[in-house]
């Protein structure tokens, strides 16, 4: 069966308001005005540093140099446990354990740290699904950056897979690395559907199994 590669936040999981508080968090200790959830929203998507530059670019500071690193790691020292906040997506673990009950292998690939990523993981009971899980800091360059996606892949034994995603970043990932994307429509997004060239999209988890299913038997040999 083919391999089933899943991006995490706004995919498998709703941590936007994780995420922002975070970032409210750690801009309120240097005294600078918090954020709104969609400020945020808009900011996701290409892992920790891009989102700490461009919140540092938007209140006009330096998202370069001393002074992001040094917020970038007050950030990351925060956010590797921020999950309360934090869902699974309805539905989500269901298909997973039909996709599992039929063989399939399940990798994840993410812009997130690594660190956080698997402690969110596990806090959600999303880590057994996962025997492959690249992070934003796996490997020295991310999505949309297909190397992630094609050692997940690799990672998994090879052979056909899939990227099951929700943003911009992820369509162009999966393009890059030549696989075929699926889109769920209920995260992260911020583009219209057809513009991402889905070749399917959903916005139930009861319907990812069948689709799956569907791509899979017209592959077979």
């Amino acid at each position: 069966m083919v391999s089933v590669i899943f991006d995490l936040d706004g995919t498998l999981i709703d941590s936007a308001p994780d995420i922002h508080a975070a970032v409210n968090r750690c801009f309120a200790g240097h005294g600078w005005p918090p954020f709104t959830l969609a400020q945020v929203h808009g900011f996701v998507g290409r892992g920790a540093p891009n989102l700490i530059a461009r919140a540092l670019e938007s209140r006009g500071l330096p998202h370069d140099g001393p002074l992001f690193q040094s917020v970038l790691t007050e950030f990351l020292q925060d956010y590797e446990t921020a999950h309360g906040m934090t869902q699974v997506y309805p539905g989500v673990i269901a298909a997973l354990d039909a996709l599992q009950a039929r063989g399939a292998r399940l990798g994840l690939c993410t812009n997130k740290p690594l660190a956080p990523t698997r402690s969110v993981l596990a806090r959600t009971g999303l880590a057994r699904f996962f025997p492959v899980v690249i992070g934003g800091d796996s490997l020295a360059v991310r999505k949309p950056d297909p190397a992630p996606l094609l050692k997940a892949q690799i990672m998994l034994g090879g052979g056909p897979a899939l990227f099951v995603g929700d943003s911009e970043v992820d369509a162009e990932t999966a393009r890059h690395a030549r696989l075929p994307f699926l889109l769920y429509t209920e995260g992260y997004r911020r583009s219209p559907v057809d513009t991402l060239a889905p070749i399917a999209a959903f916005d139930d988890y009861a319907q990812l199994p069948g689709l799956i299913r569907q791509l899979d038997d017209a592959t077979a040999p």
